[in-house]
């Protein structure tokens, strides 16, 4: 059997450093930190208070209000991402099989707001259960999909992909195999979140997986520098056309990049913790090489999940060195959660989105506060420090990985006939 080549015909992207792709590429090749105290509600008594939240946004511009009323904001930002993304592609929907057109759509958590908003409003209320007829709706997660699906009349398969912060590479990988196996012929993919909560915050404070430094939130999600202590949380998604190739060659589309293969792989380790000498992220990164049929060589950039952990970034660098071999030092490698933060089941999508511009444009974005060298870190490796570079990015890999053990990994290519 033979498998279709897959393409990305279309990119839409909602982020705290733009509103749309374009926007979102400018600040992020200018290192433009997305971080900023909260606004969303009064965070004064959390140990962290600051975050990376999408900034001048009127759903009014994007939603009818009645519309927008009955979406999580996890939701409405898929469907903004999407549209963006839907017009990019320039299709006309009239002429396409809509049997043969799915929406795969990632999310870690879902409708945390509206879950959180409809307990707190029963509690209040005497306990009187009065709920909004459009909670359970509104906070499933495959609610993002489904409103997608009905968007634009995709028949296709629809459904959401659930692996913490790996969940929209998860919705990635699912598309590129129904497209590549032939069950459709194009899909909106991609992932999308909405966790700047009370809950939210509040939950990952309590893990001790944010960073606390308040004083200073923009310099706040610093990958690889010694003084990293956590990551930063943020909201927003990408989304991503996937098109068959011969049918996007069929109607004329504009391709930005084939995306040539995918992995997965579990730790297998701890409900939290990576495992510290990154088994897992070395089997992803080596399935999804050899799923492209590529040598390890051919890689010129990763786009790391680099999180700003303490735990986390070491055991990533030490499986890229072990896996890459001396190729580690020649590749560039960045993480852009340093400027966009950390947007857990939708990071996935954004960086799949920065790998494709870096292709296109030929720049590595960079890895923005950096400070001090972290002794367990090799300073042979080009992690990107302070400024973007331009650079050959030919092949780019993007890493994601997630509470659970998950991990999953994508390489985009340059597009070629």
């Amino acid at each position: 059997m033979s498998f279709k080549r897959v393409v990305v015909t279309g990119i839409g992207a909602l982020t705290p450093i733009g509103n749309d792709a374009p926007t979102f590429w400018k600040n992020l090749v200018a290192g433009v930190s997305g971080a900023a105290p909260i606004t969303r509600f009064d965070a004064e008594k959390f140990r962290t208070r600051f975050a990376c939240e999408i900034k001048g946004l009127d759903m009014n511009d994007y939603i009818p209000r009645q519309e927008a009323r009955k979406m999580d904001p996890f939701t409405q930002y898929a469907v903004i991402a999407t549209d963006e993304a839907m017009k990019d592609a320039g299709f006309d929907l009239e002429k396409l099989d809509l049997d043969k057109a799915g929406v795969i759509w990632g999310s870690g958590i879902g409708g945390l707001k509206t879950f959180e908003d409809e307990v707190v409003n029963f509690s209040e209320g005497g306990r009187t259960p009065r709920f909004n007829p459009f909670f359970i709706p509104k906070m499933i997660a495959d609610s993002a999909s489904g409103v997608l699906s009905i968007r634009y009349g995709f028949r296709g398969p629809n459904f959401i992909t659930v692996s913490a912060c790996a969940s929209s590479t998860n919705a990635l990988i699912d598309a590129f195999y129904y497209i590549r196996l032939g069950v459709m012929k194009l899909c909106i993919s991609g992932g999308s979140e909405a966790a700047i909560t009370n809950a939210g915050v509040g939950g990952f404070n309590a893990l001790k997986a944010l960073s606390e430094r308040n004083d200073s939130p923009e310099t706040a999600s610093r990958p690889y520098d010694k003084d990293r202590d956590g990551f930063v949380l943020g909201e927003g998604g990408a989304a991503l056309i996937l098109e068959e190739y011969e049918h996007a060659k069929a109607r004329g589309a504009k391709i930005y990049a084939e995306i040539i293969g995918a992995g997965m792989s579990s730790d297998a380790y701890h409900i939290t913790a990576p495992h510290p000498e990154g088994v897992g992220a070395y089997q992803v990164m080596k399935n999804a090489v050899e799923d492209a049929g590529i040598r390890p060589e051919e890689v010129d950039y990763i786009n790391t999940h680099g999180t700003s952990t303490p735990l986390g970034d070491p055991q990533e660098i030490k499986a890229i060195e072990r896996y890459f071999g001396e190729h580690a030092y020649a590749m560039g490698i960045s993480s852009t959660k340093s400027m966009t933060g950390h947007l857990l089941g939708g990071a996935g999508a954004i960086e799949a989105a920065a790998c494709i511009m870096a292709i296109q444009d030929q720049v590595i974005p960079p890895t923005i506060n950096h400070f001090t060298d972290d002794p367990e870190i090799d300073s042979r490796l080009n992690l990107t420090f302070n400024e973007a570079q331009k650079r050959t990015v030919n092949v780019a890999l993007s890493n994601t990985f997630g509470f659970g053990g998950h991990n999953a990994s994508v390489i985009f290519k340059k597009f070629e006939e």
